[in-house]
């Protein structure tokens, strides 16, 4: 017997409650796990992630890492950073209703701002990167 994968219901859960939330949604236009071409700026994708076991005596978990990407064009950080903090803040330490799963914690790991230097030059880019870790629900 093993742990139900996790990845998908984590997936889920996440744009759940990111989408969910009205004071993220006043600060971004919408979140994505698939990019379309031409939105508009500023949103989150909810990008690469890694599962791994991470069982005990007598019970089966996961650890699934996700990154997620704030994109903005504002000039300079400020606009992506304060997207980000609301972010962690909505999943830092925070119960997260999986399907399925029983959600033991979620850790925010890093966070990391990059620019765009490809033509127009103007994109700002935030990343972030949570911890994800349940337990198969009993």
């Amino acid at each position: 017997m093993t742990a139900p994968a996790a990845m998908l219901p984590v997936q889920r859960a996440l744009y759940a409650r990111l989408t969910g939330d009205p004071a993220l949604m006043d600060l971004i236009k919408s979140v994505y796990d698939y990019l379309p071409e031409d939105v508009p700026y500023p949103f989150v994708v909810i990008g690469e992630a890694t599962e791994a076991p991470d069982n005990r005596h007598g019970g089966f978990g996961r650890q699934t890492v996700v990154t997620l990407h704030v994109w903005t064009q504002y000039r300079g950080h400020t606009q992506g950073l304060g997207i980000a903090a609301r972010v962690t803040a909505l999943l830092d330490h925070t119960p997260l209703p999986i399907d399925g799963l029983q959600h033991i914690a979620t850790r925010f790991e890093f966070q990391q701002t990059l620019n765009d230097p490809t033509p127009p030059g103007n994109i700002r880019h935030v990343v972030l990167r949570y911890r994800v870790v349940t337990e198969q629900a009993s």
